[in-house]
């Protein structure tokens, strides 16, 4: 077992390297069966899997690789699925365009989407073998880490103890202290790593350093001044080393360039799924004969005021301002299943074409949910320096019963780290909501808390 620890990242480059091979090789043997050209060295064959691995590999930078040991097993599959389904479907189109010539077909013809299907589940079935062994594999070369959990309070504790027992196979919790336990350091001393958890700035830097000098893994959670670093880089004046912050907001060619993909995706979009917002609102309608439409107040850039669109997705007596809780019984049978999968969302894009949204930005809050969290979270504000939108960071790693800071720092990273690259990104990666509809849409919970401190702790 040791021995093959010392090779840990060789078994995993191996396994990605046989996996990565094994879907261009799927692709190219099943479609040269159709197309021989694509099997022997060609100008054309060339082409054909240069764009292949070209989009293979830009994808995956999207939707994430091969990160056995670092994922689970499901998300892993579906991404990898996803860039792999989308680079099959360019490809193949690539491939009925190049078949028009004198020798074959006279027009363009999309054929052969028999011998598409094949590829894509023979490489579906590949990537589910390759990252569940792959997993079997590196779990069974490395235990799981053992952590400690210090932070402030045990209610601090109960918000993130159980985020990190989802993760059995990575972490096994061995203690859980308040900050100031007189035995916090030989604590540390025992574990692998450390997450620190809603501790005061001063000490939190204390703690990492020691942690740090003591070869300890480190994870703790997002602060104001970590958000202004995220935008920072190093600066030399004279002989100076400094840490440069530049507050700035979106450039001319960055505004043009966001608001003209917002309008051409959403005519797109509106194309694509207006058929299916008609299906919708007929069955809103013959549900309980109210109101297709719900019509909320929410706020944008600079704070400005609009009336986003939305499904009805509650009782047409009861669409309370207040968020959904889970078994809430407002919301209609129709409601339940354009919740789970956000489709309640889409009439948005009609918000988005009058320039009132963008496609990916922070997500617009209710009127009600502003001035509280404002009040709470004061940084609540900075949020509101760019135009809210249909999908973001914040509703892609997220769900509806985040925490409002966690959503407020994810739109913070999202503002900081803003490019035309991410936006795009951040669409790609929304497909991923609707294929883990179960767990983003999990709403309010009412639990009790049930984790405590395993440590005597200084008051």
């Amino acid at each position: 077992m040791n021995i093959l620890a010392k090779f840990q990242k060789t078994v995993v480059f191996i396994l990605k390297a046989t996996l990565y091979v094994s879907l261009a090789g799927s692709f190219f043997l099943i479609f040269g069966t159709k197309y021989e050209w694509i099997l022997h060295p060609s100008r054309t064959a060339g082409v054909t899997f240069v764009t292949f691995c070209v989009l293979e590999t830009a994808l995956l930078s999207v939707y994430g690789g091969y990160l056995i040991g670092r994922l689970k097993s499901k998300p892993i599959v579906i991404s990898i699925s996803l860039a792999t389904i989308l680079t099959d479907l360019v490809t193949h189109f690539q491939l009925c365009i190049m078949n028009v010539n004198e020798n074959n077909n006279s027009h363009f013809v999309y054929e052969s989407p028999h011998l598409l299907i094949l590829v894509m589940l023979i490489q579906i079935a590949l990537i589910i073998l390759f990252t569940y062994f792959g997993n079997y594999v590196f779990f069974t070369i490395n235990a799981p880490e053992k952590c400690c959990i210090i932070t402030s309070s045990e209610q601090s504790l109960n918000n993130i103890v159980p985020k990190i027992k989802r993760y059995k196979k990575q972490y096994k919790i061995t203690d859980m202290v308040h900050y100031t336990s007189k035995n916090v350091f030989d604590i540390i001393g025992k574990c692998d790593t450390i997450f620190l958890y809603d501790v005061p700035v001063q000490e939190k830097v204390y703690l990492s350093e020691y942690c740090f000098a003591n070869d300890k893994n480190i994870y703790y959670n997002f602060e104001m001044n970590d958000i202004v670093m995220l935008a920072s880089k190093s600066v030399v004046l004279d002989d100076k080393p400094l840490v440069s912050a530049v507050v700035h907001d979106l450039t001319l060619e960055q505004r043009f360039m966001k608001r003209t993909m917002d309008i051409v995706l959403s005519l797109i979009a509106l194309i694509i799924a207006g058929p299916f917002m008609l299906i919708v609102s007929a069955a809103i309608k013959l549900e309980d004969g109210g109101h297709i439409f719900f019509r909320q107040t929410r706020a944008t850039k600079g704070g400005k005021l609009f009336k986003v669109y939305k499904f009805r997705t509650m009782k047409e007596d009861n669409c309370v301002n207040r968020s959904v809780t889970s078994g809430d019984d407002r919301i209609t049978k129709v409601g339940k299943y354009l919740r789970k999968f956000r489709l309640d969302e889409l009439p948005q894009i009609f918000n988005i074409l009058k320039g009132e949204m963008s496609i990916v930005g922070p997500r617009p809050e209710m009127i009600e949910n502003v001035d509280k969290y404002t009040e709470e979270l004061p940084e609540f504000s900075y949020r509101l320096r760019v135009k809210g939108g249909l999908t973001g960071y914040a509703q892609i790693a997220g769900k509806y019963n985040t925490s409002p800071k966690d959503k407020l720092v994810l739109d913070l990273i999202y503002i900081e780290k803003y490019s035309i690259w991410l936006d795009i990104k951040l669409i790609l990666q929304t497909v991923t909501v609707l294929l883990k509809a179960g767990d983003s849409t999990e709403a309010f919970s009412k639990k009790s808390n049930k984790y405590h401190f395993t440590e005597e702790y200084d008051n």
